[in-house]
């Protein structure tokens, strides 16, 4: 070991820089009266002079004044102030410096802007976890970012798929549509449907100082659609200290990351800049979701004086991944495996093309975000934030389509004897050669000197083809937050803002492989029904930032979503000794547009319809109140009005409003205990939330009305639980952590229905089709979560860590409209499953000071290999058909998605 570290020394010796000539040291040792606080940040007041504490807490600073005034402060903590007299030449020891914890608080030197809602412990009335950088770098490795947050109270989180990016997180029982995200205090849900795809979030776990989860209501002053909680991620900011770090991780399936950053810290001209670049690849865990990503996070800051301080970000993630996106039967899994275990592994659109891997589903994205802020210190009591934003959107995802004889890619007569898509056979086919489709020799005809593929699968006598076709979803999406902070007296402070944004989604397909075809024939545009096209776009993102959302021929569909918003909000908060309350109130206006290019002529005047305007807004109040330095009590309240989602103003893909739209309607009621001590942090939650008018829609199996649907009104949710969250110091060397909610997620009364035609006209007669919801489960999460971890430093600076996470009431997701009958079985229950993490930690102090250090972390996810269904996507119950075989109590026809098995990762980093 000794040979290792000289040889770490003389490698990275070059690296080390000199501190400059000073009058006097100052030195001391940071702690929390339980332990050391490592990476505490020290600086003299009103200079650009920084230290940063070792991993035993201890600093040294230079200090070219005799006196002044030291700021100590650590995320989580209290900043402290400690005056300072020091004479030429000497050092002076200031000992042991206590700082006060403040766990779920993110320090004022972090949170610079009033636009970031960050709730602070004992003081902001919410239900709230936060987690550090540290504890993100550490921990991640190879998981999806949401994961890092599975030991959150009511919180789910699960890999979907499988693919690079495409987990997903579910709080308190509402999917991330109705989870708010905000990045800086600004908001990142999708403005057509609210969604969050965190593949084109797939660096922002390089670039996250913190990261705060506010379960319910929250604390943002925006109107924004928060139904189960707020995710608030706070990025790196130019003026961090002076330094950087290299990194370099790998792990199974051949993962491989690589990442540098640095920063010059806050230079004596004011000026600050930050970069990092990283790079990410793997063959991923499940076959055939091979990918590929790159980061980078540019960050450049002027502070020109007390008063105005400057920031200016742009940062993007291009990456492609292919994809696991069909959820197949258990059968299918167990066909594929051995002695009836299921291959977990198995992926039904993988496949080899001319001896390459080739898949069908890929998703590529690049989103490039710039933004802009100007906090105004306008006097010692008003202060104006500001932030100015844009984002540019490029990508979307490739799937397959058209058929041959009648059957899509996904079939048997598609498949090899290891279950893997035969696409050679496919494009032979393609391409007019003979091949058995079923054991029938068959061979496709030209069609005026073209093996043209259309949308058509096929079926009869129809000459047809599979072909890739890309989906677009690009967008450009402007956006400002204006907050001016006033403080009335020393208990009153009133907040107001305006927040105004305008998106326009861009939408269409294009050929991505004709798969041995010569051309495509495309009916779908009505303005130009008999297009035969040859050119073919890649599947891979754009890696200019700026790229055009163009290309020269689509299919299928073309339109834009045009969305809208103008809001206004005001905050009046109260704080008086041990107590703080606040009122909250907003109101915003979305207006909704369709440009329809392909299903209305030019001339039609549906082709650019009219902006539908739509009204909403939320009421907030909350208390909180300290009995004593140990326990405090909390309640809030309030209410949404949420404006439907684009999807169900224009629905069926037409441009012809929905008259029946309503806005949804949400109340919530939380109220909470917290205790606080030396050795113990502590947290109690108990919530209501009421969802009522969620929209739904039904394919109308009439023959008389192709292409109709019903539309459903009434349907409501209630979500009512309890959490628990605690962590522990049990000695200097070791820390206990854990939580456990309940939740009892379930859908209320019943529901009815209206007729419409495919062009959303409504239809008389029918049968109007009612939906018994009352007491079915609310499904695609665990209602029951729990866990428990412990971290121990065995040596200095060595630390293990371990963590089992236990998940029960696991439910189907279910979609309310097969609830048809009042005799049903409800959701369909899954088996429970605990997982256990665990990871070792080696830190190595290293330069002439030991201010650096090497890092190295071994993360093993999964430990003991377990077999578990995360997600079911079909809710079929064994008294369905009794005959159906099991799995784990489960009829085998069920469609699901397993997790991943174990899973390793290796991290090297170097902090300077």
């Amino acid at each position: 070991m000794k040979t290792m570290k000289n040889w770490l020394l003389n490698g990275l010796l070059f690296l080390v820089v000199t501190t400059a000539f000073s009058q006097g040291k100052i030195s001391g040792t940071i702690t929390d009266n339980q332990g050391s606080l490592p990476g505490a940040n020290v600086a003299i007041k009103g200079s650009s002079t920084g230290a940063t504490a070792d991993f035993d807490g201890k600093f040294t600073i230079n200090s070219t004044a005799n006196t002044g005034e030291l700021i100590i402060s650590f995320l989580g903590f209290e900043t402290k102030t400690i005056k300072f007299s020091v004479t030429n030449g000497s050092t002076l020891n200031l000992g042991t410096i206590v700082l006060q914890s403040n766990s779920n608080q993110l320090d004022e030197i972090v949170v610079k802007s009033s636009i970031i809602d960050i709730a602070k412990d004992r003081k902001t009335p919410v239900a709230v976890s936060t987690i550090k950088a540290a504890e993100i770098q550490e921990k991640l490795g190879t998981q999806e970012f949401p994961e890092i947050l599975k030991n959150t109270p009511s919180v789910y989180a699960t890999k979907a798929g499988g693919g690079f990016g495409d987990s997903r997180i579910n709080i308190r029982g509402f999917d991330q549509k109705n989870i708010a995200v905000m990045i800086n205090g600004v908001p990142v849900n999708d403005m057509e449907n609210s969604a969050v795809y965190w593949s084109n979030w797939a660096g922002l776990s390089d670039v996250t100082s913190a990261m705060q989860v506010q379960r319910g209501l929250g604390s943002s002053k925006l109107a924004i659609a928060s139904v189960g909680g707020t995710i608030n991620v706070l990025t790196k900011s130019s003026d961090m200290k002076e330094g950087g770090a290299f990194s370099s991780g790998f792990g199974n399936a051949d993962y491989l990351k690589v990442q540098g950053s640095y920063n010059t810290g806050l230079m004596k001209n004011g000026l600050s800049a930050s970069i990092l670049l990283s790079s990410t690849s793997g063959d991923g865990y499940i076959d055939g979701t091979k990918f590929e990503g790159k980061n980078y996070y540019i960050a450049l800051g002027y502070k020109l004086n007390d008063k105005h301080d400057f920031q200016f970000t742009f940062t993007g993630a291009p990456q492609w991944h292919n994809q696991r996106s069909s959820a197949i039967t258990i059968a299918t899994y167990q066909n594929y495996g051995q002695n009836g275990e299921p291959n977990t592994r198995y992926n039904s659109d993988n496949g080899y093309l001319n001896g390459e891997a080739f898949g069908m589903r890929r998703n590529f994205y690049h989103k490039p975000v710039a933004s802009f802020n100007w906090d105004y210190k306008i006097n010692e009591t008003t202060k104006l934030s500001t932030v100015l934003y844009g984002s540019w959107g490029r990508g979307g995802g490739a799937s397959g389509i058209g058929g041959i004889k009648g059957f899509n890619y996904l079939n048997a007569t598609f498949r090899t004897a290891s279950g893997l898509v035969d696409y050679d056979k496919i494009a032979a086919y393609n391409a007019g050669q003979t091949v058995l489709i079923n054991g029938v020799p068959s061979t496709r005809t030209q069609v005026n000197g073209e093996y043209l593929n259309t949308t058509s699968t096929g079926s009869g006598n129809t000459n047809s083809g599979i072909s890739r076709v890309n989906s677009y979803n690009s967008h450009d999406w402007y956006g400002a937050v204006i907050n001016l902070n006033k403080k009335l007296n020393e208990e009153f402070t009133l907040d107001f803002g305006l927040d105004a944004r305008t998106y326009k989604g861009i939408h269409y397909q294009g050929i991505s492989n004709l798969l041995g075809a010569t051309a495509f024939g495309d009916k779908t545009n009505v303005n130009d029904p008999n297009r035969v096209l040859t050119e073919t776009y890649p599947s891979d993102p754009s890696l200019n930032p700026f790229a055009s959302a163009a290309i020269a021929q689509k299919v299928g569909f073309d339109y834009d979503g045009i969305v809208n918003w103008y809001g206004a909000f005001t905050q009046l908060e109260y704080s008086k000794n041990n107590l703080t309350a606040f009122i909250q109130g907003a109101i915003s206006q979305q207006g909704f547009k369709r440009v329809d290019r392909f299903n209305y002529l030019t001339t039609d005047p549906l082709a650019k319809s009219d902006f539908k305007n739509i009204l909403g807004g939320n009421a907030k109040a909350g208390l909180n109140y300290n009995i004593n330095e140990q326990n405090n009590v909390f309640i809030n309240a309030g209410m949404y009005s949420k404006q439907p989602a684009f999807g169900s103003v224009y629905p069926n893909n037409r441009s012809v409003v929905n008259d029946n739209v309503v806005n949804e309607k949400i109340m919530g009621l939380e109220v909470g205990y917290g205790f606080r001590s030396k050795i113990l942090t502590a947290n109690v939650n108990l919530y209501h939330t009421e969802w009522k008018d969620r929209f739904q829609t039904l394919a109308d199996a009439d023959v008389n009305n192709p292409q109709g649907y019903y539309n459903f009104s009434g349907i409501k949710e209630a979500h009512s639980g309890l959490e628990v969250e605690a962590n522990a110091k049990i000695t200097d060397k070791l820390k206990v952590n854990g939580m456990f909610s309940l939740g009892n997620w379930e859908y209320k009364g019943k529901a009815s229905s209206s007729r419409f035609d495919v062009s959303n006209n409504p239809v008389g007669g029918g049968t109007s089709l009612p939906l018994y919801l009352d007491k079915v489960k609310v499904g695609d999460a665990a209602q029951l979560t729990a866990s428990i971890g412990a971290s121990y430093e065995v040596l200095t600076r060595v630390t293990v860590d371990a963590n089992y996470n236990y998940n029960d009431k696991v439910y189907a997701a279910i979609s309310p409209t097969n609830f048809k009958t009042e005799v049903n079985n409800g959701s369909l229950q899954l088996p429970s499953y605990g997982l256990v993490d665990a990871g070792f930690t080696y830190k190595m102090l290293v330069g002439k000071n030991k201010d650096k250090s090497v890092n190295f972390r071994l993360n093993v996810n999964n430990v003991f290999d377990e077999t578990y269904i995360a997600e079911s996507k079909t809710n079929i119950f064994t008294s369905d058909n009794p005959a159906t075989p099991t799995y784990k109590g489960i009829a085998t026809t069920n469609q699901v998605f397993f997790g991943f098995g174990r899973t390793w990762n290796f991290n090297l980093r170097y902090n300077f």
